[in-house]
């Protein structure tokens, strides 16, 4: 991130469960600055499943936060539990974006879990509606969804596990996560997308809550994966 940038701003971590109305207010008008139509009862609803949400002020303007968390979890075929990483909703406001608060905030969610060796394999998991949010991991050579790539029937056991820890319904063979019949919202940001891009998300209807569930291993896969 812009070092001057981050210099300037006051970062702290909340558990969800513990968020004042005053809080609670505040994301909810960051995720209504970031998006029209924002469903705040999906935000709501992120904030039962994962346990960590990160906050960023300009003094004492509200900048940005990031909802995130990381379980160890027994995943289907491995001998052991695995840290499991679980992104949530990230939303920065207009003149803070593209400088990197998007992927600090989420690392400091993350972080506050205190089960992520970076040494050690994990899992990495979101869920976008947008292609540029795809892109965090859309380069990793393990990453599921690929188009093109069928999902093994692994891939799909560990995306259907994945879901239940978000406590979301996963459609196996596309990776699609069913939206609830309402929109989550919709970016106001313009965000140049290549064609191609937009390939895993052909079966993401948006205007029902759809978003596209991503998972990608670091530093490396399993065998057989």
């Amino acid at each position: 991130m812009n070092a001057s940038i981050l210099l300037n701003l006051q970062t702290r971590v909340v558990q969800t469960d513990k968020l004042t109305a005053a809080e609670r207010h505040t994301i909810h008008a960051l995720f209504d600055l970031g998006y029209g139509q924002a469903n705040h009862g999906y935000l709501d609803q992120s904030l039962t499943k994962l346990r960590f949400l990160a906050l960023a002020h300009d003094q004492e303007t509200p900048v940005g936060f990031a909802v995130g968390d990381a379980v160890i979890a027994p995943l289907p075929r491995m001998a052991e539990p695995q840290c499991v990483i679980l992104a949530g909703i990230c939303c920065i406001a207009p003149g803070y974006r593209r400088l990197g608060l998007f992927t600090y905030l989420e690392s400091l969610a993350i972080r506050e879990s205190g089960v992520v060796r970076p040494e050690e394999r994990s899992l990495s998991c979101g869920r976008m509606a947008h292609p540029a949010s795809f892109r965090i991991i859309r380069g990793n050579p393990t990453v599921v969804p690929k188009y093109g790539h069928a999902p093994t029937e692994w891939q799909k056991e560990v995306g259907l596990c994945v879901a239940e820890l978000y406590g979301v319904h996963l459609d196996p063979e596309t990776f699609v996560v069913i939206g609830k019949g309402k929109p989550i919202g919709y970016p106001k940001i313009d965000i140049k997308v290549e064609e191609e891009e937009w390939l895993p998300f052909r079966s993401v209807n948006r205007d029902r809550g759809d978003s596209l569930l991503g998972i990608a291993w670091n530093p490396d896969a399993p065998e057989g994966w």
